[in-house]
């Protein structure tokens, strides 16, 4: 059966005033704990990228690992986690970023990238646009070039997609 990506957006559930009153979170556990629905997202974003040289796939923190993770796997290329300060052992980059309710930072490995590696961002939202924003600035810090930026769900009343006009984008569903 083929399906039009639309149908993701009954997968997923709105938490009201989390992490903070007046944002509404989307919450993809229902997604992902339906296997036709991970398995869609997961290929709909791999095939994507299919036509592009990738390297390294960078997964945000922490739901975009999940999908990240598997995306890579389907490339054939590394997975590269981007974390919250104080989860990477090992010497880092750090980038800040302004969040739709304060701001927050990034760190990557210096050493997670070669120079020249073709990059692949994924991540679960785009929501404002700031973390996947500080997310190419590290990459391209550690000399990496942004092939490009899958989500799967982008929140289109917040207009994330402007800080991100000199990239190809996917987003599987706009809501």
């Amino acid at each position: 059966m083929t399906r039009d990506p639309s149908w993701l957006a009954g997968h997923l559930r709105d938490i009201p005033d989390f992490p903070q009153p007046g944002i509404v979170f989307k919450d993809l556990t229902p997604l992902l704990g339906d296997v036709d629905a991970f398995r869609f997202a997961v290929d709909a974003v791999a095939d994507h990228a299919a036509g592009l040289t990738v390297d390294k796939v960078v997964g945000i923190e922490a739901r975009g690992f999940i999908f990240a993770a598997a995306v890579a796997y389907r490339l054939g290329a590394g997975f590269v986690p981007v974390r919250k300060p104080g989860k990477l052992p090992w010497k880092k980059v750090t980038e800040t970023y302004a969040l739709e309710y304060g701001s927050d930072s990034l760190d990557i490995h210096e050493d997670a990238l070669d120079s020249g590696d073709a990059v692949y961002v994924v991540d679960d939202v785009l929501a404002t646009g700031g973390t996947a924003a500080a997310t190419c600035r590290l990459v391209e810090r550690l000399g990496g070039q942004i092939a490009g930026l899958a989500f799967v769900v982008e929140l289109g009343f917040l207009d994330g997609r402007a800080k991100l006009t000199d990239h190809d984008i996917l987003s599987l569903i706009t809501v």
